[in-house]
């Protein structure tokens, strides 16, 4: 993988690190209930495991499906679930209500996969997936397609990894900024709707797959 594809894992994560939707703001409302810096931190390592499920499972779908469809097909199918799922989130966005609530580890990694799966965090990643070489399941050539596929499979798991450090970072300084200095009441008066942003995103990036698809031809 080019430097470039891996400067866009980690911006992704960076830009789900921000957006309050996908943990940080879970994480500051349980510190408030709490009273205690120490809930915002150990709420950041179940978050960031959710999250990294659920991109994980999206990676392994678009992998066994790279096995059985063309790239070609797949792409189109991609930039329509992508652009059709941004303009489902952009019309029916929803916010979760934070009162009240008592959660473990299990509870906020299950939220934070579910949060992250609503979001369509992984799908984001489909146009950069596709750019990867994969090696058809039905090759002549056994040993150089087991060598690939598995030289595949650690640069998939580094590629979660790294979003999801970066994801973990930002989260974590996001919210422990936000609940040690700015506070959730000037929160509300300063409140930016990135969920809109992330569903015009989800929008250009169906797009830009359709696009690339294009331009190859």
């Amino acid at each position: 993988m080019d430097t470039v594809s891996w400067l866009s894992y980690t911006l992704l994560g960076v830009f789900h690190g921000i957006n309050p939707g996908m943990g940080w703001l879970f994480a500051v409302a349980l510190g408030m209930q709490e009273k205690r810096r120490s809930a915002v931190i150990s709420a950041l390592f179940p978050m960031a495991l959710g999250h990294a499920i659920s991109i994980g499972v999206v990676v392994l779908v678009i992998v066994l499906a790279q096995q059985q469809i063309s790239t070609n097909v797949l792409g189109i199918v991609c930039a329509v679930v992508l652009f059709g799922f941004g303009l489902y989130k952009l019309f029916r966005a929803r916010h979760p209500r934070w009162v009240g609530m008592r959660v473990n580890f299990k509870d906020l990694t299950i939220w934070s996969f579910l949060m992250a799966s609503a979001h369509g965090a992984g799908l984001m990643l489909a146009p950069l997936l596709l750019r990867m070489p994969m090696t058809s399941a039905h090759s002549g050539h056994t040993h150089h397609a087991s060598t690939t596929m598995t030289d595949s499979a650690v640069v998939l798991l580094s590629a979660v990894g790294v979003h999801t450090l970066s994801f973990f970072i930002v989260t974590g300084i996001v919210a422990v900024v936000v609940y040690e200095v700015v506070g959730l009441a000037l929160l509300r008066k300063a409140w930016f709707n990135l969920d809109m942003l992330w569903s015009i995103a989800l929008m250009i990036a169906g797009v830009v797959t359709a696009g690339m698809l294009f331009w190859e031809h």
